[in-house]
């Protein structure tokens, strides 16, 4: 796992800014967890992005998926997708910024049917789940994906954000969430990226401007109060 290290000046910063450090409670009904990109291509050993610590990560995401179901919550299995068909190709990621074997590595791996883009068999999948296919780092870019408008039907007011990798779709998807209007929980210990420095400087600078950030057992423990709390209300 992550040695985690976030930085007491700007958590201190944090709490003049906020006033508090822990996640506030959540109604399930409207809180949505997004489980970004834990597929074979970013998990398996020797994948074309095998991020080693997101293995790790996979009991504290079905933890928290089965709690959040529990409450009556969704989840959404994000997967990243490379599509020949979208109508507005992403050249500036594919052309500029990758090498070509890297670029053609890439779109055969996270294509349509490819064994490499199908989710971790690992995760724990149910059939109220959602599975989204998002074609950039983050599911709420306009035009290529339909996620913030099926939340927003769905009454979503809340996400929380496990998966890989940290430094980049989870922590893409959770600036543009806060940007939309969601509160967002950042799962310290239900990210993973590929070293701990990467880690910890998205930690840093989402809690401060993006993302109330949460640890799984914590979180976990305290969606299940909640649920409790609800179950032990009379029935009107």
């Amino acid at each position: 796992m992550h040695q985690i290290n976030l930085s007491p000046h700007v958590l201190e910063r944090v709490r003049l800014l906020r006033g508090h450090l822990d996640a506030r409670p959540l109604d399930l009904s409207k809180t949505a967890h997004l489980i970004v990109d834990l597929q074979i291509g970013f998990m398996e050993v020797g994948a074309p992005v095998e991020v080693p610590f997101a293995r790790e990560i996979v009991p504290a995401v079905n933890s928290i998926s089965a709690a959040v179901r529990e409450g009556g919550g969704l989840n959404v299995f994000l997967r990243y997708l490379y599509d020949p068909e979208e109508s507005k190709q992403w050249t500036t990621w594919y052309e500029r910024f990758c090498h070509p074997d890297s670029a053609a590595r890439s779109k055969k791996a996270f294509a349509r049917g490819a064994r490499e883009f199908e989710l971790w068999p690992e995760l724990e999948i149910r059939d109220e789940d959602w599975i989204v296919d998002k074609t950039r780092f983050s599911p709420f870019t306009q035009g290529t994906c339909t996620l913030h408008e099926r939340l927003q039907e769905r009454g979503i007011e809340t996400v929380i954000v496990t998966g890989t990798l940290t430094n980049c779709c989870c922590e893409s998807a959770s600036r543009d969430a806060h940007q939309l209007n969601y509160d967002v929980i950042f799962v310290a210990d239900a990210n993973a990226t590929l070293t701990d420095d990467e880690h910890n400087a998205t930690l840093n600078n989402l809690c401060l401007h993006f993302a109330d950030l949460a640890y799984a057992d914590v979180l976990t423990k305290s969606l299940r109060a909640s649920v409790a709390a609800q179950l032990a209300q009379p029935a009107a």
